[in-house]
């Protein structure tokens, strides 16, 4: 009786024990229960060729997600993601202006929308007008 009732105990932490590294493993949360933050900048270039740097800290998914809720970009939902139409105020509009902003990747136009981009510590993305 002794040996049954010590290997339901067993078996009853080994569940909880797994069921903790689940929860840890799925809820995104790093260290201290808080989730990740990483730190990257962002380069914008103006239509004069004048760039301005800004550095961020965020806990966001993606580029785009941290950018919006800082306030430097707007934009619309599209087929493709995100169509960044304003960056640092600026906005262009490609059926006026014949501009739009592109986005880069440590100096790469990049392959994949802002929105679609995960945030890669101490990477630099840029937009620039084109």
């Amino acid at each position: 009786m002794k040996h049954s009732s010590m290997r339901k105990l067993l078996a009853l932490l080994g569940s909880f024990v797994l069921i903790a590294a689940l929860a840890l493993t799925f809820c995104g949360c790093g260290r201290n229960g808080k989730a990740e933050t990483k730190a990257f900048q962002v380069v914008v270039t103006d239509l004069n060729g004048q760039e301005t740097t800004f550095h961020y800290t965020s806990d966001k998914e993606s580029v785009g997600e941290a950018l919006l809720a800082e306030g430097l970009i707007q934009g619309e939902q599209g087929d493709y993601g995100l169509y960044v139409k304003t960056v640092n105020g600026l906005t262009l509009d490609w059926e006026k202006d014949g501009k739009y902003w592109a986005f880069y990747i440590d100096g790469e136009y990049a392959a994949t929308g802002v929105d679609q981009t995960p945030i890669t510590e101490g990477s630099t993305y840029g937009f620039k007008p084109e």
